[in-house]
């Protein structure tokens, strides 16, 4: 915590006295500032101690210091510090009266304490909190990786909550809440789904402050934060974090550090990608070329239990049909607003790669394995027969084909 006024006259060495707002010495002090001009306003920004000994004040005089002291409280000056001993041997009833009405807390300051004394212990105060904020954000970073590395995505989120006292929700691409943390945040997340989609719409990184906080209990009365994820032209996912109020210095460590560790876990290496496409399409062709058994040596565990269940293969081209799909059973997602149409509506002059996007989206959501292989102009697409990846990709051939119409 900052320092504060009560701080201040707690501290041993400085000596000060309340005289006045005695029951507001809790507001914390971002500065202490010396100061005998007899308007000082121009030069504060909010927040300060000014401290006087009012050698050009007519400290005596009650309407002069009326409307002195209502022009400190007006400009955010938290407090007022009246050096004795210095031009008046005490503080003018006048200043008192004006303190206690307005309602601003004035210290006496004694003559053997300088007013350098009070700005040090105002720096002081300032630095360690800092360090306290930067510490604790170390140790966030710390409980935030562990978490990472051994329960994935899920783990860190509930960290992450826990260090900013709020919730958190992860997004995949297409703006659906993949987890929350904590559970029974999932339907605050689900309400963000379109502000999600528009923080799509922008160049990463981006973010976006939804609500203004307050404290109350739905919510409405949350302060939200959305940041995209990943490192490409389209972000893969998105993290939204829910808070009563403005997040304070560790907290916005705790928060940056979890965008990072999320981006490592949501944006893949491009080499790696490269090497799991190549793979990919080297059991794909054993697949087309009748050896079952040596796609599934090759592939390992990395599909799952896609090799061994039934599937469908779909191709996509982007030529004269921009997206093809087999089908069995007809058009079972006609007339739904569903993921894999928004994508659909916003290609960005790549139809394949936000079909591709739309597919992993929809197997990631479903825990389901899929297989996507780009080849130039088409894709090709290994999934489960009658899974979400079949269905989002039914979905996606609708809503462009109706954007044809």
């Amino acid at each position: 915590m900052p320092p504060t006024l009560a701080s201040l006259v707690h501290h041993s060495a400085l000596k000060l006295i309340v005289r006045a707002g005695g029951d507001r010495l809790d507001v914390p002090v971002r500065w202490a500032h010396a100061s005998e001009l007899a308007d000082p306003v121009p030069y504060m920004e909010g927040g300060e101690l000014l401290l006087i000994t009012a050698l050009k004040l007519d400290a005596e005089d009650p309407e002069t210091m009326r409307r002195y002291v209502k022009r400190l409280v007006g400009a955010g000056v938290v407090g007022l510090g009246f050096a004795v001993g210095v031009h008046y041997a005490e503080i003018p009833e006048a200043v008192v009266e004006a303190a206690e009405q307005e309602g601003l807390p004035l210290l006496e300051v004694p003559r053997r304490t300088p007013f350098l004394a009070i700005s040090k212990a105002v720096s002081a105060g300032i630095a360690a909190d800092q360090y306290r904020a930067v510490t604790a954000g170390f140790a966030a970073q710390r409980e935030l990786t562990r978490q990472a590395l051994s329960d994935g995505p899920e783990g860190l989120l509930a960290a992450l909550a826990s260090q900013i006292d709020g919730w958190a929700a992860l997004y995949d691409a297409s703006g659906a809440v993949v987890a929350t943390a904590p559970e029974w945040a999932g339907r605050r997340a689900a309400r963000l789904t379109a502000d999600v989609e528009r923080l799509r719409e922008r160049p990463a990184p981006a973010s976006a402050v939804v609500g203004a906080g307050g404290g109350g209990d739905d919510a409405e009365a949350d302060r939200v934060e959305l940041h995209s994820l990943g490192t490409g032209r389209r972000p893969r996912a998105a993290l939204a974090v829910g808070t009563a109020a403005a997040l304070g210095t560790a907290e916005r460590y705790a928060l940056h550090s979890a965008i990072a560790l999320l981006t490592l876990t949501t944006e893949r290496s491009r080499a790696l990608q490269d090497a799991e496409q190549r793979l990919g399409a080297a059991v794909l062709r054993m697949l087309l070329a009748g050896e079952p058994d040596h796609a599934r040596t090759v592939a390992g565990g990395l599909y799952g239990e896609l090799l061994d269940a039934p599937f469908r293969i779909v191709v996509a081209e982007s030529a004269a049909a921009p997206v093809g799909a087999g089908r069995e059973n007809g058009g079972g997602a006609a007339g739904r607003t569903t993921a894999g149409a928004l994508v659909a509506a916003d290609t960005n002059g790549d139809p394949l790669g936000a079909l591709a996007e739309c597919l992993e989206s929809a197997a990631a959501r479903a825990g389901e394995a899929v297989l996507v292989v780009p080849e130039g102009e088409r894709l090709v697409v290994l999934a489960v027969d009658g899974g979400s990846a079949v269905g989002a990709c039914e979905e996606f051939e609708e809503a462009v084909e109706g954007a044809r119409v």
